[in-house]
């Protein structure tokens, strides 16, 4: 049997984002100069600080309705938040990678989220070290599942030409304002259910240097097509398998639903591409109070 090394993964030198504390499913974060409180289902402990302390700092909150465990992007009002002190709607805040900065809208939607999801950020990292190398110079990059795109932008940052694909035309939207705001241009932006897109891309022989997917749970496509990881998660790597170069490549996977852990994530993988080099692990958050909060598994591996 293969040793295999699970890697642990958190965001550095990302200043315009902290985790205070986290429990009591919920957790208190600053992104740039304000501080929110948001719902976090994995927070199962007691927090390390204090309730003041958090209100003290915190300038809002996200309530959920009382009947709904989970939400996503595009779905009907569910929540809302609350203002403790004076704060605007939308602000934006930066991540620098390899002496290149993107610019990142954030905004207090009604479905909870504000537009990035920092644990990302060695990600972002590692598509900057790859764009910089020689063989994957102006490669093609799809970033599937792409919500407001963070990735994309450093992708582009580094002279790839990125593909953004999200079903949900908010998000999209939302991408086109951050890469403005970055002083980028030239992002490709779809929205489309994925798997009818990725099916069209074969068709095509289109062929991608970099593809990264972050796939729900569950997924509404803009038509309304139903998608369901555990029936879809085999079908979409297939697809992603046929999508690569033949010559260097490099795929990532990151998985957030419950239940999927990093050797599945791993086996499944390992089920449908050819490579060289693999990492696995998890990401999370590290917060001041001490306290590590987990924020989903991940695969990279690159031929």
């Amino acid at each position: 049997m293969t040793n295999l090394e699970i890697n642990l993964l958190s965001p550095r030198g990302f200043s315009d984002y902290e985790l205070i504390d986290a429990g009591n499913f919920e957790k208190l974060e600053r992104f740039g100069k304000y501080f929110l409180i948001r719902p976090e289902t994995q927070a199962l402990w007691r927090p390390k600080l204090p309730e003041k302390e958090w209100f003290k700092l915190a300038h809002a909150r996200f309530v959920r309705e009382a009947q709904k465990s989970s939400y996503r992007s595009g779905d009907a009002e569910n929540g809302g938040w609350e203002k403790l002190k004076a704060m605007p709607d939308q602000w934006n805040i930066e991540y620098k990678t390899l002496q290149k900065t993107i610019t990142l809208k954030l905004s207090l939607t009604s479905f909870g989220h504000i537009g990035v999801f920092p644990e990302q950020a060695p990600n972002w990292d590692y598509l900057a070290q790859m764009f910089s190398k020689k063989e994957f110079q102006n490669g093609q990059l799809l970033n599937a599942f792409g919500y407001t795109g963070a990735a994309s932008l450093v992708g582009c940052a580094f002279g790839a030409q990125v593909t953004h694909l999200d079903a949900v035309k908010q998000v999209v939207n939302w991408n086109k304002e951050n890469m403005e705001l970055s002083g980028l241009d030239g992002i490709r932006r779809i929205v489309d259910d994925a798997v009818k897109f990725l099916k069209r891309e074969i068709k095509r022989e289109k062929k991608y240097q970099g593809i990264i997917i972050d796939p729900p749970a569950y997924g509404r496509g803009p038509n309304g097509e139903r998608w369901v990881l555990d029936e879809g998660i085999n079908e979409l790597l297939e697809l992603c398998s046929q999508l690569t170069h033949e010559g260097h490549y490099f795929f990532i996977l990151n998985l957030y639903a419950f239940g999927y852990t990093t050797l599945v994530a791993n086996n499944l993988v390992d089920s449908y591409f050819d490579y060289t080099h693999k990492e696995i692990g998890e990401f999370y958050l590290q917060s001041n109070s001490g306290m590590p909060m987990p924020r989903g598994t991940y695969v990279r591996i690159s031929r």
